[in-house]
């Protein structure tokens, strides 16, 4: 099924992800899938990428300074239950974020289900990033 992801970037601290789970929660959005790494490695791609494939939701100037600032942010990849909603929260409170179309599964959770699901990605040359 395909989704809407959306990745966003806190700041490395804590109380941050409970803020950001506290604003979807007050408005009703249910997360899905919740993803959370370091933005310093990431933070490159994203920027050459994002007039390829992503489309910009914030101001230029607002990831020149994330880009200064990668190590001390955490990027958050989301699939919430209200794309749209959680969208226009987000937007009005300030957070920095992009979204991008992505497959959604759902897989057994069993030794091989992964693999079986790799592979088959694989033979028809679908990456998985």
């Amino acid at each position: 099924m395909v989704r809407t992801e959306i990745s966003l970037f806190l700041r490395n601290v804590p109380g941050e992800l409970a803020t950001l789970a506290d604003l979807l929660a007050g408005a009703g959005v249910n997360i899905d899938a919740l993803t959370i790494q370091d933005a310093s490695e990431y933070v490159q791609g994203l920027f050459k990428a994002r007039g390829k494939s992503l489309k910009r939701i914030a101001p230029a100037a607002s990831y020149g300074s994330m880009q200064k600032d990668s190590a001390d942010y955490a990027l958050i990849r989301l699939l919430v239950d209200n794309t749209d909603k959680a969208m226009n929260l987000l937007s009005r409170e300030g957070y920095v974020f992009d979204i991008m179309p992505v497959i959604a599964l759902e897989i057994e959770n069993s030794p091989g289900t992964l693999s079986r699901m790799a592979r088959t990605f694989a033979e028809k040359g679908i990456n998985i990033n």
